[in-house]
């Protein structure tokens, strides 16, 4: 079953305005994987099976962008959703899963436009959502309500695997937290051999605190309870960078 477009109340914001400019730029999507470094889905998909996602599961991929995740899961669970926003996502999403069935006959992923406020499930409740790097697009109150909705996509015990731009420090410690962060970031001003078409650079780091919405930890966690989230695991390998596996109580 494919899930019908949702329309929101008036009151919600327009989620294509949160994406990122970038993102809607058909020309960034094709040069998108390469930009990420070509993310490995593996740890994710092995945070789902460890927490009891099994082979007959529904998944939800929300912000799939190019598919990764939503690729490689589509070949390990039952039935794979892909969600984004961006029509420009959708539209390589789309045609990728076309290059695929046709190639290969393999599984591929049910692909939705749509959004953390927008997206609407049908069908039996999901075994677990999955997000990468998607959720900061939106402001904190509204990262409340979309973790809500998650949770109300879910099977009660469903899971949650979240991996995000998230601040394990406390407002205090910001500035130099960050000022250390965008120390350590690329930069082409100093350093021609850095391609910022071919990597994320200091520039990219600071338009992302100018106008995207990393959230600190400590209120993260605290939405991701009220939610109705019980973490599982919690790993933080950089003071901005950080991944939750999370039961639905």
């Amino acid at each position: 079953m494919t899930p019908t477009p949702w329309t929101p109340p008036a009151w919600y914001p327009e989620e294509l305005d949160t994406a990122g400019p970038e993102h809607l730029d058909p020309a960034f999507v094709a040069g998108f994987d390469r930009k990420q470094g070509y993310p490995d889905p593996a740890e994710d998909l092995a945070a789902l099976r460890t927490a009891g996602v099994g082979a007959d599961a529904t998944v939800i991929d929300l912000g799939a962008g190019t598919g990764r995740f939503a690729f490689a899961a589509a070949r390990e669970f039952g039935r794979v959703v892909a969600v984004d926003v961006s029509p420009a996502m959708v539209a390589h999403l789309r045609e990728r899963a076309d290059e695929v069935a046709k190639g290969l006959g393999a599984r591929v992923p049910i692909v939705v436009r749509g959004g953390f406020l927008s997206y609407r499930h049908e069908g039996p409740p999901a075994d677990a959502v999955h997000t990468r790097h998607a959720l900061h697009q939106l402001p904190d109150a509204w990262k409340a309500v979309a973790l809500t909705r998650i949770a109300g996509m879910l099977r009660p015990g469903g899971i949650l695997r979240l991996r995000d731009l998230i601040l394990d420090f406390r407002p205090a410690e910001a500035e130099e937290r960050l000022n250390a962060w965008l120390a350590e970031a690329p930069d082409p001003e100093t350093d021609p051999d850095v391609d910022p078409r071919t990597r994320y650079v200091r520039a990219d780091y600071i338009e992302h605190l100018r106008t995207e919405h990393s959230t600190f930890r400590y209120l993260l966690e605290a939405m991701l309870d009220d939610a109705g989230f019980e973490v599982l695991d919690a790993d933080f390998p950089h003071p901005v960078f950080g991944a939750y596996t999370c039961r639905r109580r």
